[in-house]
């Protein structure tokens, strides 16, 4: 398979790419996909270069105050310390000037010999003007100019950038539309062949939330791009009245996919008329497994690393090492809670766990929509939850769900322990999807389009209970590998009846299923835990999910 490729590179384009916590160039599922994704490249030798922006201001530090108020801190931290700077520089035109770019480089190794080279495009440079020199400092900060001048940096200056470092290119994979303006350079390149251009690129969409497509006037485009490309063309591709990114990257790309079958069939709904495939996103096995568990898959599955696929064979482990692992996972995350909250979790109660961008349609409060069932169900054996997350620094809606969370938690301190953890990141998601018995869901649907928390919880024998929506209707065998919340896909369910639903499966199946397996019948609980690892981890991992991008997109 490397061999068909390894003339040629596959350019990974994403606004963000997670990599490690102290590289801070990512907000959430968008950036930890993203580094997966170069994690299983590297570990399957797959020949790929990926290109992000540099975000020396990171996306925010999140503190919380005594009523939940998000605080947001800038993230300063100096790329020198983990990146090679690049001697490569190009230059992009921004209202009629010469915008310098340079690149930082970080070399992912794999311990199998692979390695993926990540640059990261950085404006800061000397010759630039001081509003330039910024553009590459938040990400997704400012207004819709400043964003705008990120993803020309982003597309037209990643294929430049490219260029100068004498990359052959195979395909350029976009991810999102922030990256679509790569599509106009590559016009510009190949005689505005439309048809050329297409053959290089694949458009991954990962939103089926339109807000979360970005869209821009073309009397910015103009101010912005002056003449770069022809208006009428640009408005043929990218819509008639805004430029939409995703529109251009549809319309420049011919390999197009969602991140879950249910995805596809959305987004096909959204952009009628596209031919538009699906590969579920999976996660990268050895990043998400708790170093608990890492032990007893060595010992009992050697070489799972590389092949997730045999974590199929974790029967083989005993079910006493599987809970022992378990219960030290669930106690470094108990004892990191009880730090940082005083909230005085214990060991032996069932924990949920919820973590998720704080944003509407997430619904970060449902668990607490009826506080008298939630209560009910504690009293037939006790619960604690774990909930963490951030809200866009603009997301006032999202601001206010942390706080009604902990209004909630403060009055229910008598009952049930909550504990909402503030600044959630790579390191805090590990301990969460490690330590917690029960992993929550509760998307809108069918706005989700993925999501991948779930299968990093899978991978640590954590139980789903999700609402069925993106992966896990893929994953979900209900009382095999998890629990649904609310009706099936396909069923025609009015809204409210929908919603009603939803809250009789959720209180329903925690107090009268959930709650008396996990204190009554632990050897059905651990069943559930290895189904979890068997049956949900040894598909949902992103070395499965690059093996499919290869053969079905970049060959």
């Amino acid at each position: 398979m490397t061999g068909i490729l390894k003339k040629k590179k596959i350019a990974y384009f994403s606004m963000e790419i997670g990599l490690l916590s102290d590289i801070p160039s990512y907000a959430g599922g968008l950036g930890t996909l993203a580094g997966d994704t170069i994690k299983s490249s590297a570990d399957l030798n797959l020949p790929l270069v990926a290109v992000t922006l540099i975000s020396r201001r990171g996306y925010f530090r999140q503190e919380l105050d005594y009523e939940g108020g998000q605080i947001e801190h800038s993230m300063e931290w100096n790329p020198s310390d983990l990146l090679v700077r690049l001697q490569a520089e190009v230059r992009v035109q921004i209202q009629n000037r010469e915008v310098k770019v340079g690149a930082w480089q970080y070399s992912l190794q794999s311990p199998t010999g692979g390695e993926v080279p990540v640059l990261f495009l950085d404006t800061d440079l000397e010759g630039n003007s001081l509003d330039d020199r910024t553009i590459t400092h938040h990400l997704y900060g400012g207004d819709e100019s400043y964003r705008l001048k990120q993803e020309i940096i982003l597309g037209i200056g990643g294929v430049r950038i490219l260029d100068a470092l004498s990359y052959e290119i195979r395909k350029y994979h976009l991810n999102e539309g922030q990256s679509g303006l790569l599509t106009l350079e590559l016009l510009k390149r190949h005689a505005m062949d439309t048809e050329a251009v297409k053959e290089l690129c694949v458009f991954t969409t990962h939103t089926p939330v339109k807000a979360g497509h970005d869209k821009f006037s073309y009397e910015l485009v103009s101010d912005l791009l002056g003449d770069f490309i022809d208006a009428d063309l640009l408005k043929r591709f990218g819509g008639a009245d805004s430029l939409n990114m995703t529109h251009l990257a549809l319309n420049l790309s011919n390999y197009v996919n969602g991140v879950a079958k249910r995805h596809r069939a959305t987004s096909m709904e959204m952009f009628p008329g596209y031919e538009i495939h699906s590969i579920t996103n999976g996660v990268h096995s050895f990043t998400w497994t708790c170093p608990c568990l890492q032990e007893i898959f060595d010992k009992y599955m050697p070489g799972w690393a590389n092949e997730p696929e045999m974590l199929l064979r974790v029967n083989n482990s005993p079910d006493s090492e599987i809970w022992k692992a378990h219960m030290g996972a669930k106690r470094n995350l108990i004892d990191y809670v009880n730090k940082e909250t005083n909230v005085n979790m214990d060991y032996e109660t069932l924990t949920l766990g919820f973590a998720r961008r704080a944003t509407e349609y997430k619904r970060t409060a449902f668990i607490f929509t009826d506080l008298e069932r939630l209560v009910r169900a504690n009293r037939k054996g006790r619960i604690q939850v774990v909930l963490a997350g951030k809200a866009h620094p603009s997301d006032e809606r999202g601001k206010e769900a942390i706080k009604n969370v902990f209004e909630i938690k403060n009055n229910l301190k008598d009952d049930i322990k909550i504990a909402y953890l503030q600044n959630y990141d790579m390191n805090l998601a590990a301990k969460m999807v490690s330590g917690v018995d029960v992993w929550l869901n509760t998307p809108l649907p069918p706005q989700e389009a993925s999501g991948t928390s779930g299968m990093k919880a899978a991978h640590n024998g954590v139980i789903n209970f999700s609402v069925l929506d993106g992966w896990w209707i893929e994953g979900w065998i209900e009382g095999v590998t998890g629990w649904s919340i609310g009706p099936e896909p396909g069923e025609n369910v009015p809204y409210e009846e929908a919603r009603k639903r939803e809250l009789e499966d959720f209180y329903g199946k925690l107090e009268h299923v959930i709650i008396p397996m996990f204190y009554h019948r632990r050897d059905d609980w651990i069943k559930m835990m290895n189904n979890s690892i068997g049956m949900v981890a040894s598909f949902f991992n992103s070395h499965r999910m690059m093996r499919r991008y290869v053969t079905e997109a970049y060959l």
